[in-house]
């Protein structure tokens, strides 16, 4: 991987972590686009540099990680689905995070859904709050996350949207899925890069100079770009709520099939 390589995925990372439109489906495709998909360190990078793009959430919630300890309770019950689902499927998750076509797939039936979950579920008026949420809403938020281990779900859609079907507005359901998304994504990270190093030390070797130097700057150029894009989304989902992304996902997700199914060779640069 080449330093505009890493830049050109960190800056995706950024823009499309805490859209409902799937960070990893758009890393996906931007690696396979560039021809690196495949490369073990591109998948542990992809999953790495979510770690700078969760922090711009806690600089711009700084307040809210202070308030309670009853806030991270209610963290960890959402976070457990994920962390045992994720063990348990580690291996079958790594093996679609180069399927182009799995993320096509995933867009298109997530981008229907978006287009019409405003009208199947109308919380947008409530007055409530992240406080509001109790535990068992909070397992259920997390089981909603567990859908987002396929490529191209989308984390922040799946736990979005599972804040919604418990009843809450989507500013609260959107800024739990933020809060939530720094645990989980921390322990991805942890565990994608131990695994990642423990391969490279079977083989001999560690991470290089190189290596860590693109993690590095990934993980910078990510929360730079997040940080502008959270305060941008929450606005607007606020305002006009997910049916332009599904739009966007529905034209990307068929474009991706129709180029596939053409057998255009997605590695064009």
């Amino acid at each position: 991987m080449k330093l505009f390589e890493a830049i050109i995925l960190a800056i995706v990372e950024g823009l499309t972590e805490f859209l409902p439109v799937s960070s990893t489906g758009h890393m996906i495709i931007a690696s396979s686009l560039m021809g690196i998909a495949e490369d073990p360190f591109t998948k542990a990078f992809t999953v790495a540099i979510q770690f700078g793009a969760i922090l711009s959430v806690v600089v711009l919630y700084f307040k809210r990680f202070f308030q309670s300890m009853n806030f991270y309770y209610k963290l960890l019950a959402a976070f457990i689905p994920a962390a045992i689902l994720g063990k348990l499927l580690d291996d079958y998750i790594d093996a679609l995070l180069s399927n182009v076509l799995v993320v096509g797939f995933t867009l298109l039936a997530g981008g229907v859904v978006l287009v019409f979950i405003d009208v199947l579920v109308k919380n947008s008026d409530r007055d409530d709050s992240v406080d509001d949420i109790t535990y068992p809403d909070a397992i259920k938020i997390g089981l909603f996350q567990c859908i987002a281990m396929i490529p191209g779900v989308s984390r922040s859609a799946a736990t979005i949207i599972g804040g919604m079907a418990q009843k809450f507005s989507r500013k609260t359901a959107a800024e739990f899925s933020f809060f939530l998304a720094v645990p989980t994504m921390f322990a991805a990270t942890v565990y994608k890069l131990y695994k990642f190093y423990k391969t490279m030390e079977v083989a001999g070797t560690g991470f290089t100079k190189d290596q860590l130097l693109l993690l590095g700057v990934g993980n910078i150029v990510a929360f730079l770009v997040a940080l502008l894009a959270i305060k941008s989304f929450i606005t607007f989902l606020t305002k006009y709520g997910f049916r332009v992304f599904g739009y966007y996902r529905i034209v990307v997700g068929i474009a991706i099939i129709i180029l596939f199914i053409a057998g255009v060779d997605l590695k064009i640069l």
